[in-house]
């Protein structure tokens, strides 16, 4: 695993008002763009690749949808240098409507963790209100929190910031964490 994978820090930035796809630029905590990820719109099945940069010549992971459409939506990340796959996130669908809530899974598709929204008030506030409250979500591996999924509030750019610190003994690979985040900025936009 490269040394882009371990920084504590990310901001993952998403531009809302791209008319076709969606692209995602993933800073360090320097500001520089550790990866970057282009979607391709009128795609069927989600199949989401980072890559190291803009010029998306270094592939470094690939985050693929294992069904066309699926109300649970399991998404299987692999390292494409490798081709081995270091796990799965899954949305818990019915769940999902009142408040998010995503399965870390391993490589064998047990699960490890969860990803919830923070408050079922704010949920059903910014579901069924307004959606000017930014959304955080916390990230844990048992009962141990390893990351935070923090949105700021722009109407034209989709940022957020995903924090690794409570992580102090590695539970999570970032690989896993770091698609986590994409995904939640890409689905966000289509909700």
């Amino acid at each position: 695993m490269t040394e882009r994978f371990e920084h504590s820090t990310y901001l993952v930035r998403r531009k809302i008002l791209k008319i076709f796809g969606a692209a995602f630029h993933i800073y360090d905590p320097d500001g520089n763009v550790a990866f970057y990820s282009k979607l391709k719109a009128f795609k069927m099945k989600e199949d989401i690749r980072v890559y190291t940069g803009e010029d998306m010549q270094e592939e470094v992971l690939a985050i693929q949808a294992r069904k066309i459409l699926d109300f649970s939506a399991a998404y299987d990340v692999v390292d494409p240098t490798t081709n081995e796959k270091v796990g799965a996130l899954k949305r818990k669908g019915f769940k999902s409507i009142m408040k998010d809530e995503w399965i870390f899974m391993d490589a064998n598709d047990q699960e490890i963790g969860l990803i919830k929204e923070d408050s079922t008030f704010l949920a059903l506030f910014r579901r069924f209100i307004t959606s000017i409250i930014p959304q955080t979500l916390h990230g844990f591996i048992g009962d141990n929190l390893v990351c935070t999924f923090k949105q700021n509030f722009n109407p034209f750019v989709m940022k957020i910031n995903l924090d690794f610190s409570p992580d102090t003994n590695n539970l999570l690979d970032r690989r896993l964490g770091i698609a986590a985040a994409v995904l939640l900025t890409a689905i966000e936009g289509k909700q």
